[in-house]
């Protein structure tokens, strides 16, 4: 069965976030206190006016250019250990437990701990965040090395090809998947592992932003930069990552035609 294109989908897509304001709304509506949650227009009018004064601008930026570095470094390093661990039985024994241990602690104690030993700086903040996921990408790519069909691993041996050929053209198209779910769970995950970094040590980003309104009970300010930067997401998640995905894996389509 042929897949919807991004374009297709589109409309969908529109539909159902419509769907989501109008509950909003509705909810605001019914709960009657800006204070508490304020309606979509009222944080519509918080955003424009907080991108027209150039903070929410430059907030973001500062957000997004820690979450760039991190999610690289994460990415870079997850990719390079996954596809060791997988093609390797005996690295995958010696370093699996290593893996666990990264998994299952928690977010906020090495966010706490590369503060603590770095100081309070970008590296510090950098470091902690690519940290926190730079294990979850290596077990999701690892998994997909294990899920190579060995029938594709066979026959570029029978062709004698290289080990640099056959990771271009034999294991990178089939884990195209993996990387693909790494990068979007990796997004979603990383920046909010961000915004706790800033909540905690940063002075400017979206996370500095939100713990400012916090304190201040300012409702409307933390949605209007929560929302703002979900917005972006958003944006990646169906104008980059999905497009990028679907062209990855049109080997396989092409392959079950």
């Amino acid at each position: 069965m042929a897949r919807s294109t991004p374009l297709a989908d589109m409309p969908v897509v529109l539909t159902s976030l419509v769907g989501l304001v109008i509950v909003w709304a509705a909810a605001s509506w019914i709960r009657a206190d800006a204070t508490i949650l304020p309606s979509p227009a009222e944080v519509w009018t918080i955003i424009a006016s907080e991108a027209a004064a150039g903070e929410l601008g430059k907030h973001m930026l500062a957000t997004i250019r820690r979450v760039a570095f991190a999610f690289s470094l994460a990415m870079g390093f997850g990719l390079v250990i996954g596809i060791a661990m997988g093609l390797h039985a005996g690295l995958n024994r010696v370093f699996g437990a290593w893996l666990v241990v990264l998994l299952n602690i928690p977010a906020l104690v090495v966010i706490v701990l590369c503060y603590l030993w770095i100081g309070l700086n970008e590296v510090a903040a950098i470091t902690a965040v690519a940290l926190n996921k730079t294990a979850m990408v290596a077990v999701t790519i690892r998994e997909g090395v294990h899920a190579l069909d060995p029938k594709l691993t066979e026959m570029s041996r029978a062709f004698r090809m290289s080990r640099s050929l056959r990771l271009w053209h034999v294991i990178l198209p089939q884990l195209w998947p993996y990387i693909a779910s790494s990068t979007r769970n990796g997004l979603a995950i990383i920046w909010k592992i961000v915004l706790v970094v800033e909540f905690l040590g940063r002075s400017d980003g979206v996370g500095f932003q939100i713990h400012l309104y916090f304190q201040l009970f300012e409702t409307g300010y933390v949605l209007a930069y929560s929302l703002s930067f979900v917005a972006l997401m958003l944006v990646l998640e169906y104008g980059v990552i999905g497009v990028i995905e679907r062209r990855a894996v049109r080997w396989r389509q092409a392959a079950l035609a």
